[in-house]
């Protein structure tokens, strides 16, 4: 048997499906940019929180929810058909800022450099 949660291995595999979904299947363009940053299965397989992340506004990410929402009975069709699993989870798409709180750190230490390198 395999090292690990069987949540955690089956977790991962549906995170690189739905990953895959979302770049070459799914049209809808409010998904454009989206970007799959984890997830988290119950130990019994049946409900799936999936995070996100986006980079925009909080409006770009209110449409990204939304059209997430939207291509959640896509998304559990192809899962159903690529991968053979007993159950197919019942998938909650959640937002995760945590890019766009790097993306602002990064921006504030840029800043800082710029100050440094102008006072020298």
């Amino acid at each position: 048997m395999l090292a690990g949660k069987r949540a955690i291995r089956v977790g991962d595999k549906i995170l690189k499906e739905i990953a895959f979904l979302l770049l070459s299947k799914v049209r809808d363009p409010r998904v454009q940019g989206a970007t799959v940053t984890g997830i988290h299965l119950s130990d019994n397989l049946k409900n799936a929180k999936v995070y996100y992340s986006i980079i925009g506004d909080r409006d770009r990410a209110e449409q990204a929810q939304a059209g997430l929402d939207s291509a959640k009975g896509f998304i559990k069709k192809e899962i159903g058909l690529r991968m053979e699993l007993r159950y197919i989870p019942d998938i909650t798409f959640v937002h995760d800022p945590s890019l766009e709180s790097g993306s602002h750190l990064e921006q504030l230490f840029e800043e800082v450099r710029k100050e440094d390198a102008g006072g020298k």
